[in-house]
């Protein structure tokens, strides 16, 4: 956990935006980041919540509809404490904090106890769910106003609403927080002469992979709803515009309608992620494995020392590529000591990563993986030739092992460490066993490994593991996973798997 600052701390208001994690603001993802505290609530996605300081304190405050675990005036009492504590505090609430979000209420209690607060604001629900399933809530031909109306008042109950206001008013109607409401609204606005056959619709869990939209007239909106069972958040969106047939834009993506866990660590998890998302996927970013640098290395400062022996530098990952680095600027070891050195790559991931420091690999195998890694080194190092591998301390035995065989040298020195992680807001038994996420993504032996460690109680039978390798996948189909693998051993072909995947 972060140390923090002395003094009283600041509250930031903070709107995480409907659920979609790209559509939090940047300020409110930057304010996350440098968070000693983050307190949400339920309809934060968890998929923004990953954001987060990865040393902050979570706290949850959530509220489901009709059961409130920690009422309203409790919270505002955590909000000052943890400020009182000092560093920075964010409140975390879905959609915008002003929009029935009861930011106003804790921005008024935080002001009585003297205590700085700062408002971010967010994409309230009322636009961006509607966008999200192709409903403007605008339209020069069919609406030039909307109104948005909370479903719910403060203390649950339903509120005075003056429907014949809102019929008059015209335009485009947009109730949130309604799941429990559709049939009291449908006939609120029938009895203040709405005509029946006026276009409705019900839309459930907007922006996320299971959104869906229930289409009628405020005649038979509430029946539909009914049947179809919809679930919380949901948002009652009535008027002309509800009947827009021309915007539909989410499920056209290949992978739109789909969940996917990626477990790699936080400093790799950027470029899947983002390919997914790009797909149409919704992405939950778990990391399962941290990777921590062995600090002091005494055989790595030998080998250093000693690198004009050595005549192979050989990287089985990005991740190496990086510590190694970072070690040698660190440590003020100028690159041009490497420059006598030939550099073998275990695929393109580390080739990029190598590229990116200046240096172009002499060497990387067809099949991205330790044995035809190890098969094409055996076959190019010559006798006299010394082999440097800085990697995992936990690495694969098996390409030691073949040049081993083939009589090549090979200082084997550990760089870092492979550390299980979990996220307090993750819940793997949740998300597979209630079928909230689709896929599990693995790009190596150990993320499946961290994943199991933080799931023990699942049954993974459930869990559908796309894997980057074969030795990926053998480690998921041991937990008992329903298991696929990438042709190739990098990000892209992880990717072309989820779409085939798809297309079947």
């Amino acid at each position: 956990m972060k140390q923090r600052r002395q003094g009283k701390g600041v509250v930031y208001l903070v709107g995480a935006g409907p659920s979609d994690a790209e559509l939090i603001t940047v300020k409110g993802k930057r304010l996350m980041e440098e968070a000693d505290v983050i307190v949400y609530d339920r309809l934060v996605g968890s998929s923004i919540l990953s954001y987060g300081n990865n040393e902050a304190e979570y706290i949850d405050v959530g509220k489901r509809a009709g059961f409130h675990p920690i009422p309203q005036e409790e919270i505002n009492k955590i909000l000052a404490a943890e400020a009182e504590k000092g560093g920075k505090i964010v409140r975390l609430k879905g959609g915008d904090p002003l929009v029935f979000g009861r930011g106003a209420e804790e921005a008024e209690y935080l002001n009585a106890q003297g205590i700085a607060f700062e408002i971010v604001p967010g994409i309230t629900s009322a636009v961006s769910v509607p966008a999200y399933l192709g409903i403007p809530v605008t339209h020069r031909d069919m609406a030039s106003s909307f109104h948005v109306v909370t479903a719910h008042k403060k203390d649950g109950s339903f509120p005075d609403i003056s429907y014949d206001a809102l019929v008059k008013g015209g335009g485009t109607l947009v109730f949130l927080m309604g799941v429990h409401t559709v049939k009291d609204v449908a006939e609120g606005l029938l009895k203040s002469n709405m005509p029946p056959e006026t276009p409705a619709a019900v839309l459930e869990r907007g922006t996320t992979a299971r959104q869906r939209k229930i289409k009628g007239t405020i005649a038979d909106i509430a029946r539909k709803a009914l049947e179809e069972k919809i679930q919380s958040p949901a948002i009652i969106l009535v008027g002309q515009v509800a009947g827009e047939e021309q915007m539909e834009w989410y499920d056209k993506r290949p992978l739109a309608g789909k969940k996917f866990v990626v477990t790699r660590p936080r400093e790799q998890k950027d470029k899947l992620s983002a390919l997914l998302r790009e797909k149409g996927a919704e992405v939950l970013e778990a990391p399962t494995i941290r990777i921590v640098p062995i600090e002091e290395n005494p055989a790595l400062d030998e080998a250093l020392e000693k690198i004009a022996d050595y005549s192979w530098l050989v990287f089985t990952s990005p991740t190496g590529v990086r510590i190694f680095r970072d070690y040698l600027k660190k440590h003020s070891i100028d690159n041009r000591k490497l420059s006598h050195l030939k550099f073998a790559v275990i695929g393109q991931g580390t080739a990029e990563k190598m590229r990116e420091w200046g240096f172009s690999p002499d060497l990387m195998p067809e099949v991205y993986d330790s044995r035809h890694l190890a098969e094409e080194l055996a076959l190019q190092v010559g006798k006299n030739e010394k082999i440097l591998l800085p990697r995992a301390r936990m690495g694969s035995r098996e390409l030691t092992e073949i040049l081993e065989r083939a009589g090549i040298q090979t200082a084997d020195i550990p760089l870092y460490d492979t550390c299980y992680e979990s996220l307090p807001f993750v819940d793997p038994e949740k998300e597979f066993g209630e079928g909230i996420s689709d896929y599990a993504v693995f790009t190596s032996s150990s993320t499946v490994r961290g994943f199991v460690h933080a799931a023990p109680d699942l049954d993974f039978g459930r869990v559908t593991a796309l894997c980057i390798g074969e030795k990926t996948e053998e480690e998921a189909r041991k937990a008992g996973m329903v298991t696929y693998t990438a042709r190739r051993a990098d990000i892209e072909s992880l990717v072309l798997l989820a779409e085939e995947m798809e297309k079947q």
